[in-house]
């Protein structure tokens, strides 16, 4: 028999054991002999990549032009919108601020604020699109079954979570950055600079979170326990740096001498030398200077700092990446005891949901248990809820009581949209794609001796009771800091309520009316025509819902405070004529809430039920 030449030989085994990656830091040198050269390899899949988009352009094309258009269209107005108000602001702190040397200071700790703020944003953003696509996707069980390697197949995902992730980024810094150089007078290569600097930058944060993603994973497989008291410890760890930071220090007036000082000392910290964001500032603040050796310094601190992440992911994927797959698939999935009955968290839900019937009960919990055994949708909620209640925390430190009664109502209810706003892209990412979802395993739930309405029932009932608690106490955490009136709080939450059924019922209807049962991904159900309609549906009822009742607040607290008013309503009854309109607000956000929240109901339940799997 003849020996295996030296194209078929084994590579010798490497050291066992949970650190057994360690025993070489550069990418695996043995490889099976199978696979394809590096270069033809990348070349192949980007073929894939690029037939992938070519082929979703050109159905989006034939089959969703409303779509695009509208996409499109809410992008640019979007873009437009943040451009003027980046322009806008510059030119305030240009003409406000004389002194140059506070002038450049207080430029710096926008942009430091701004993009560190983006950094972290954009670390949780990719690694929780790295979880879902390295380790939930169908496609990536597929791509591993193929004879490619390790760190092809994660580099492949690690692409795709960038440019998921960055689009947001360019959306929020592109005005902005374009802006200032209007404002500044930059020279030409400040604006051709802008496009290296973003990319470059995007891939640290993008690393960070690839590196966090794969080691969590590797290192607490198939534990959801010790994931989530490790995200939640992380996350108040963060949380308390941030807001001790910012309540250090005396209270100070808004807008005054003192505050402005106090505010560019606390954000003092965004100029970390060692912190990607200020490479970033600094190098686009040093071309628009017309310094531009220095900016090509910043340059290529980033490209290189970008360069490097990306290689440390890479080296660290071909060695831990199959064994934390393979780990978060199979600990704990072996013979065990059953725990007998619910746990303590559903029998706390079934306490809460008891006047329910059984079967809409049931229903309710399963969603629940989806939702809490999916780690990509809790962090998303933790993360958004939580940095905006920081927010609402530290509200009261900027005192804007002391000039104008009416500015606390307008921050208040510009607090409960902020709510609504967020509420809504919760309910089109993941309320929305809930019917598509149950589609092709209908047949389960079509074995059960219940109507099809109950399965619409219950998922209303579950996004509806699911966003209530959080959002009533946002709400109510931010108009307690502001200290508003009691009426004004009463009206809040029974707006916030409203907004609550009206979101879900939305998002529970459109999304039996208008189906995907084709995709089992939710984050491209919900870019499709169905979700993007749900989404300006709901973002055009949360103005309708909020402006109801603002604008007749805002007058009723603006007559109350002014002693000019005051006068003359006395005489025209002009307060009673306000408070009237304020409870004919209150009722006509009511009416309205329920109409948005029966109609669409109403509409998919008929298509439901004529639906066939």
């Amino acid at each position: 028999m003849s020996q295996p030449g030296p194209d078929n030989s084994i590579p010798s085994p490497a050291p066992e054991g949970r650190w057994a990656w360690l025993w070489s830091l550069t990418p695996l040198a043995e490889q099976p002999r199978d696979f394809l050269p590096p270069e033809l390899e990348a070349r192949a899949f980007w073929r894939i990549r690029i037939r992938m988009l070519s082929t979703s352009i050109r159905q989006t094309f034939h089959q969703s032009r409303l779509r695009l258009a509208l996409i499109v269209g809410l992008t640019l107005a979007l873009w437009a919108g943040l451009f003027w108000l980046s322009l806008d602001g510059f030119q305030f702190i240009r003409a406000g601020i004389v002194n140059p040397a506070t002038h450049d200071q207080t430029v710096r700790v926008i942009f430091g604020t701004f993009f560190a703020a983006l950094l972290v944003m954009l670390v949780f953003s990719c690694g929780i699109i790295l979880y879902g696509s390295l380790f939930q996707s169908s496609e990536t069980q597929f791509l591993l079954c193929l004879p490619a390697r390790t760190e092809r197949v994660f580099l492949h995902k690690f692409q795709e979570a960038i440019l998921l992730s960055s689009w947001g980024f360019l959306l929020l810094g592109s005005p902005m950055l374009i802006a200032y150089g209007i404002v500044a007078e930059a020279p030409w290569y400040y604006y051709l600079l802008l496009g290296p600097f973003m990319a470059s930058f995007i891939y640290v944060p993008a690393a960070l979170g690839a590196l966090g993603c794969l080691g969590l994973i590797y290192w607490l497989p198939g534990s959801r326990v010790k994931i989530l008291t490790t995200a939640l410890l992380l996350f108040l760890l963060c949380v308390a740096l941030v807001g001790w930071r910012a309540l250090a220090g005396p209270e100070s007036d808004l807008l005054t001498a003192a505050w402005f000082r106090q505010m560019l000392g606390r954000l003092q910290f965004t100029q970390g030398r060692l912190l990607p964001s200020w490479w970033l500032s600094s190098g686009l603040l040093e071309a628009a200077a017309n310094n531009w050796s220095q900016s090509v310094m910043f340059l290529a601190l980033m490209i290189s700092n970008a360069l490097f992440g990306r290689q440390l992911a890479l080296a660290l994927a071909a060695r831990i990446y199959r064994p934390a797959y393979s780990g978060l698939w199979s600990e704990g999935r072996g013979p065990r005891q059953a725990r007998p009955g619910p746990s303590g968290v559903d029998r706390a839900l079934l306490w809460l949901i008891a006047p329910l019937p059984k079967s809409m009960r049931l229903l309710t919990l399963k969603d629940a248990r989806v939702f809490r055994r999916d780690p990509v949708q809790w962090l998303q909620f933790l993360i958004f809820f939580g940095l905006l209640g920081l927010y609402f925390v530290n509200i009261r430190r900027f005192s804007y009581d002391v000039y104008y009664i009416g500015w606390v109502n307008m921050v208040s209810f510009l607090n409960l949209t902020v709510v609504g706003l967020l509420m809504s892209t919760f309910t089109t990412r993941f309320i929305f794609p809930m019917i598509s979802l149950e589609g092709r395993r209908f047949w389960v739930l079509g074995l059960l001796p219940l109507r099809r309405d109950t399965v619409l029932w219950a998922k209303f009932f579950f996004a509806a009771g699911g966003a209530v608690a959080p959002c009533c106490a946002l709400v109510l955490l931010s108009d307690l800091m502001l200290r508003i009136d009691l009426l004004v709080v009463v009206s809040h939450q029974l707006t916030c309520v409203m907004l609550c059924l009206g979101l879900a019922g939305i998002a529970v209807g459109l999304g039996a009316r208008l189906p995907n049962l084709r995709e089992e991904s939710p984050s491209r159900i919900a870019a499709g025509f169905g979700g993007t309609l749900n989404l300006v549906v709901s973002t055009i009822y949360i103005l309708v819902i909020v402006l109801l009742t603002a604008v007749p607040t805002h007058l009723y607290l603006t007559a109350r405070g002014n002693r000019v008013i005051q006068i003359f309503s006395r005489e025209l009854s002009l307060e009673t004529w306000l408070l009237w309109w304020l409870g004919a607000g209150t009722v006509a956000s009511v009416i309205v809430g329920l109409l948005a929240t029966v109609i669409p109901l109403r509409i998919g339940i008929r298509a439901f039920r004529r639906l066939e799997f």
